[in-house]
């Protein structure tokens, strides 16, 4: 089968893009400190113990940008969860003043995503850097959860970042017209909401991964770039 050809180009993602001064970490917020991550660190040991792999299963920024050492990869199903666009990005891809939307697992569905097998050394140190990088408000939108996934090569176990309905930057369930012009208008320091959802769908479908969901909404962000004549 041929591939498919995304409406939302790099030519059109590009037009997003403008330079944003990082205004740095809200002075309001409650912010996660050291004893929250190693609260957190000791829960998940528990559920996974040294002897079992670690995996870890990326639906969205994680699959081409994991930052984190790996040993494989292999695509994987998790039941009962789905893709949604239900986090206010107001720093990193969104402003106060317009803020973006990121991805999240909530409940439902299913999701097809990619499950990363990380190395046995520093178990502690990998998941140390990626709860920080993942989680730095409290109450924390990102909840850390084990999930039972299903693969061509059998079950597993793997980490992943489910939504936490009360955390700080949960933004509840949106209408298509309000993610796709989210999406299409938000920039931050990071980049534009619309090269997320750009790089999303291109490294989903190069594994042979079609959500269809995300495919309709890079056609209709791409819509709404070229309507607005940037």
């Amino acid at each position: 089968m041929s591939a498919r050809t995304m409406s939302l180009t790099q030519e059109l993602v590009a037009r997003c893009f403008r330079q944003v001064e990082d205004a740095g970490p809200d002075p309001d917020a409650a912010h996660l400190d050291d004893g929250d991550y190693d609260t957190m660190l000791d829960q998940l040991q528990a559920e996974l113990p040294a002897g079992e792999p670690l995996w870890l299963f990326g639906y969205g920024s994680l699959i081409w940008k994991p930052e984190i050492d790996h040993v494989g990869e292999r695509v994987a199903v998790a039941p009962g969860w789905h893709r949604s666009f239900c986090m206010n990005m107001k720093r990193w891809r969104g402003t106060k003043d317009s803020p973006g939307l990121m991805m999240a697992l909530d409940r439902g569905g299913q999701c097809k995503g990619v499950a990363f097998r990380l190395s046995d050394d520093n178990r502690r140190q990998q998941l140390d850097r990626l709860f920080r990088r993942e989680m730095t408000l409290k109450p924390t939108s990102y909840q850390p959860r084990v999930l039972r996934l299903a693969s061509d090569s059998g079950p597993l176990k793997a980490l992943a970042f489910v939504i936490n309905r009360n955390g700080t930057t949960y933004a509840g369930s949106l209408g298509e017209e309000q993610v796709v012009e989210r999406l299409a208008t938000s920039c931050g320091h990071w980049g534009s909401g619309a090269d997320y959802l750009y790089n999303t769908v291109k490294n989903l479908e190069e594994r042979g991964i079609h959500d269809r969901h995300l495919w309709r909404l890079q056609h209709l962000v791409a819509e709404r770039i070229t309507a607005s004549g940037r």
